[in-house]
């Protein structure tokens, strides 16, 4: 895990070709073939979704766990290597630092089109404390989805389980919109995600919550976070947002609409200056969780 977490913050997203770039082409392709017509029954296109989710994530997680167990000597580079490409703390950065510096800059234009690569909602009327929100609460939320559910679920599972986190973090990315489209297609991928993120997210909120201003992440999280729509998101942001002692949450634009959100958190709203306070918040939650696998005795869960 360790050597895994270094790759990452070293090498960050491989440039040229990126092994889910490839994932997400051949998904599409299985979404064209599997999709049902729009007209068709909710029970239907959830199967077919389903199905589709099935071939998409099982013969990778298979092929790894054969690859692994049936040849020790290449297995432990197998498994630093797929950790490194499911774990995403440098590119979170990449994305984060420079909807900073646009922000310190007053260069708001710079800073929506940046932040706009790291949220769905519409960017091209914010104002910069909006930048501001959207960009923390993307860090905070992503140090979950990105970073701590992958090393989760490599400590519960080695590397199969890592990618078999990644690839379902991945479908739901591409499929958990409740639109027309994916509300009943996408149903499966959102639903097997929100389970994976399940213990990962409270850990993330607890992370976050004994790293600064224990008390008041506590309290948010309890309060604010089961006040979200999302039952992992809102207890990450909620716990964060206390930690860092900024208010976070409220409305959004998406789409065109407004979504009208819980705020989450307390005293100010975030300034550029509070991005990368929520980068190290995540970092040092990094650090803290490689601290408690060094000092564990070394096993998988699943051997013990």
């Amino acid at each position: 895990m360790i050597a895994g977490a270094t790759l990452d913050w070293l090498l960050g997203e491989p440039r040229r070709w990126h092994p889910l770039i490839g994932f997400g082409k051949c998904v599409r392709r299985l979404e064209l073939l599997l999709h049902p017509s729009v007209r068709a029954g909710i029970v239907r296109a959830r199967c077919r979704g389903s199905i589709a989710l099935l071939l998409a994530v099982v013969p990778a997680t298979a092929v790894t766990t054969w690859n692994i167990e049936s040849s020790p000597r290449t297995g432990l580079a197998l498994q630093i290597s797929l950790l490194y490409l499911a774990l995403g703390y440098r590119s979170l950065y990449q994305h984060a630092m420079p909807v900073a510096d646009a922000l310190s800059r007053d260069d708001l234009g710079a800073a929506r089109q940046r932040v706009g690569q790291m949220v769905s909602r519409d960017t091209a009327a914010m104002r910069p404390v909006e930048v501001a929100h959207a960009a923390v609460e993307s860090v905070l939320e992503n140090g979950n989805d990105a970073v701590f559910a992958a090393l989760f679920w490599f400590a519960l599972a080695g590397a199969p389980g890592a990618l078999l986190y990644r690839l379902i973090n991945t479908l739901d990315a591409m499929w958990g919109y409740r639109t027309p489209r994916y509300l009943s297609f996408g149903w499966a991928a959102a639903r097997c995600d929100d389970a994976m993120n399940f213990i990962s997210a409270r850990l993330t909120a607890l992370s976050y919550a004994l790293l600064r201003r224990f008390g008041d992440a506590w309290r948010c999280w309890q309060v604010q976070g089961t006040q979200w729509e999302s039952p992992n998101a809102g207890p990450v942001m909620a716990a964060g947002a206390g930690s860092l002692h900024l208010r976070l949450g409220g409305p959004a634009l998406y789409h065109g609409y407004w979504k009208l959100r819980p705020p989450l958190g307390q005293s100010e709203d975030p300034q550029a200056r509070d991005i990368p306070r929520a980068l190290r918040l995540v970092a040092r939650g990094i650090l803290l969780w490689l601290a408690a696998v060094a000092c564990s005795p070394g096993r998988r869960l699943l051997d013990l």
